[in-house]
């Protein structure tokens, strides 16, 4: 799987949004962008909110690059307060078959300062 992931990241698929702290990496998030749709794989925090963190950057990374939706794969409490809410299946179908090929094609994010987020 995590050479799958680091060829996917290659070829500009999969992305993730990291917190670190000292030079520790205490929590993120990583998935799949295809089209203008993120799909969420994984959330992960070894810092209390760290991910939460991650969350809020990448719906705002996303949102700068007219990204349609997220798709969180599951409802969970920790991302109902966040803002996540279920979405129909049929709805879920039609937003995937009206965004996922009209978005940008796959490349890198660009590394930058805002996307490297310190932790305090």
């Amino acid at each position: 799987m995590q050479a799958a992931y680091l060829r996917m990241h290659e070829l500009g698929y999969a992305h993730s949004v990291e917190c670190w702290r000292e030079g520790r990496l205490v929590g993120g998030l990583y998935g799949m962008a295809i089209g203008s749709v993120f799909f969420g794989e994984s959330m992960f925090a070894f810092e209390t909110d760290a991910s939460k963190v991650a969350l809020a950057h990448l719906d705002r990374l996303l949102a700068e690059r007219s990204y349609a939706i997220i798709d969180c794969q599951m409802t969970t409490p920790h991302l109902q307060s966040m803002g996540a809410r279920e979405m129909p299946r049929e709805r879920f179908v039609e937003t995937l078959a009206r965004w996922v090929p009209d978005g940008p094609p796959p490349r890198k994010w660009e590394a930058d300062s805002a996307q490297h987020l310190s932790w305090p």
